[in-house]
């Protein structure tokens, strides 16, 4: 029997099939159309609950959704039902996808360090970043250009460069505060103003973070329309963009238009920059792509692939910024001893003179709310790969097969009290001997963009770690250590009457955010 006869006898087959099920009664029609695929699924649940060879997988009811539902409202709660009844490592199923999840240290060890030839960021992420950022920069490309273009940002990350930022971060604070409309201070003796941080901060850090890295020349497109851009982008960074990532839907197609549209004014300005043989060494992130963006077999990026890369250097530290400059607020205005210790801090070190990025260097007490929001608050409470290969999990007897997903969550191990005593209280003292913090090992790799720890066995880990673990780390504690200074020095804050507690998490961003609105008063200091 040749091929074409087999297709033949296949689709005479199916016909007949269908015309059986077309002349059943519509009871049984609906009753085969939505129990089989429970039946189908609770088979293949028993059939592997059976092996020995794969992590235990998570029960669920409803075909195809799987456990989305409570992975996707209490992620760390799901975690910490799931650590019960399995163990550190489990797998659970989500929309098509069996992800396989490996809690605390040892997880971040065996997802963070594990071998390129056996997971890739990039099939994970992808199809979510590259419509955001475009195409040919960080996960639409291959690992080791995705290496070379950290290494092409690093310059713009450097010690001197971030002395530079923290005068023209001031200045745009200090604007802001002053103009914006989301600050209304009253005119009584109060002095006041009630302002929502989940408006504030956003504004706030794409403001300050768009000055110091991209220029002014960007920075003053903010002041017009163009702002309203980055938001339809940032609708891009949701939970329905993950799983599908083109729908025929509006905020898809404002997302597009977005891209294309921020990309070619960055653009614009390039080919500007190059036409006047205006490129200054040192002024801004976009010379420093100008001058410094050939890989190492010599090809150059393009000008379209550099205006990309400004997106998602912006872009990609915006929401987590943003995220845990409103913590620190709602934090502080449930701890006003806290900011006094923080203000007192600030006279000792700058007196009645302005901040400069040495004096952030001095600022211990600064540092340590910093580090204890961002452990409170894990900007992603999920990090995972895609498996390329199958990959064996070091002292089991577990395989994790290829085209799983492997997750990690170092957010859920911050809350350990096994690590952090008294885990949910935000204590800004716990650091005060910052032995939690300490990888384990002094060894360090260079993937291409510098020398980095290569332990990442610590139960705190709020950048990520590995090849992917975020560079912007030094930049996001100088742009918030600016920020909180000036909020310190210039107000004391609580809470509006009625509300007496920081908000809950929402967890259906793919950002941790508090649950908005999200207020407080602010009062001008009177010294």
């Amino acid at each position: 029997m040749n091929d074409g006869s087999v297709v033949l006898s296949l689709l005479s087959q199916l016909v007949y099939y269908l015309s059986l099920f077309h002349a059943l009664p519509l009871l049984q029609k609906l009753s085969i159309i939505f129990i089989t695929p429970f039946l189908y699924s609770i088979t293949y649940q028993v059939l592997y609950s059976l092996r020995n060879d794969r992590p235990p997988l998570v029960f669920y009811w409803i075909p195809w959704l799987g456990s989305a539902v409570p992975y996707g409202t209490k992620p760390y709660e799901f975690f910490q039902n799931c650590r019960d009844k399995y163990g550190d490592i489990f797998t659970f199923y989500m929309m098509g996808r069996m992800m396989t999840v490996y809690l605390g240290p040892k997880g971040h060890e065996f997802v963070f360090n594990a071998k390129l030839a056996d997971v890739s960021a990039e099939d994970a992420y992808s199809h979510l970043t590259t419509p955001v950022f475009g195409k040919g920069v960080i996960y639409d490309v291959p690992n080791h250009r995705l290496m070379d273009q950290k290494k092409f940002v690093k310059g713009a990350l450097s010690v001197e460069s971030f002395k530079s930022y923290v005068p023209l971060i001031l200045e745009e604070i200090y604007q802001y505060i002053s103009t914006s409309t989301n600050f209304k201070f009253s005119k009584n003796s109060s002095n006041s103003t009630e302002i929502d941080v989940m408006v504030t901060q956003p504004e706030m850090t794409i403001f300050t973070a768009s000055r110091s890295l991209l220029g002014k020349d960007i920075r003053d497109k903010l002041n017009t329309d163009f702002a309203y851009l980055y938001s339809d982008l940032d609708k891009g960074f949701t939970p329905i963009n993950f799983v599908f990532p083109n729908l025929p839907l509006p905020h898809y197609k404002k997302r597009d238009r977005a891209q294309q549209i921020i990309s070619d004014t960055y653009m614009s300005l390039i080919q500007e920059r190059r036409a006047n043989n205006d490129i200054v060494e040192g002024r801004d992130l976009i010379d420093q792509l100008m001058l410094h963006s050939t890989y190492k077999d010599g090809t150059k990026m393009t000008d379209r692939e550099i205006s990309n890369l400004l997106i998602g250097v912006l872009m990609g530290g915006q929401h987590t910024s943003a995220a845990t400059s409103a913590w620190a607020l709602l934090h502080l205005a449930d701890h006003p001893e806290v900011q006094q210790e923080l203000y007192e801090e600030q006279l000792k070190v700058l007196g009645d003179r302005e901040l400069t990025y040495d004096d952030l260097q001095n600022m211990p007490l600064l540092n340590q709310m910093l580090k204890e929001t961002l452990r409170l608050h894990h900007p992603l409470h999920s990090l995972f790969r895609k498996v390329t290969r199958d990959m064996h999990v070091p002292n089991t007897s577990y395989t994790v097969p290829k085209n799983y997903h492997v997750l990690v969550s170092p957010g859920y191990t911050h809350l350990q009290s096994n690590y952090f005593p008294d885990p949910h209280a935000f204590k800004i003292h716990r650091w005060d001997n910052d032995s939690a913090s300490s990888y384990q090992t002094g060894d360090s790799i260079d993937y291409g963009f510098g020398a980095i720890s290569k332990g990442v066995s610590s139960p705190y880990l709020p950048f990520g770690g590995g090849r992917h673990r975020c560079i912007g780390e030094s930049f996001a504690f100088m742009q918030l250590g600016v920020l909180m200074s000036v909020f310190v020095r210039n107000f004391t804050w609580s809470f509006p009457k009625g509300i007496n507690s920081v908000p809950d998490s929402d967890f259906q961003s793919m950002v941790t955010l508090p649950i908005g609105p999200a207020k407080i008063v602010l009062q001008k200091r009177q010294e």
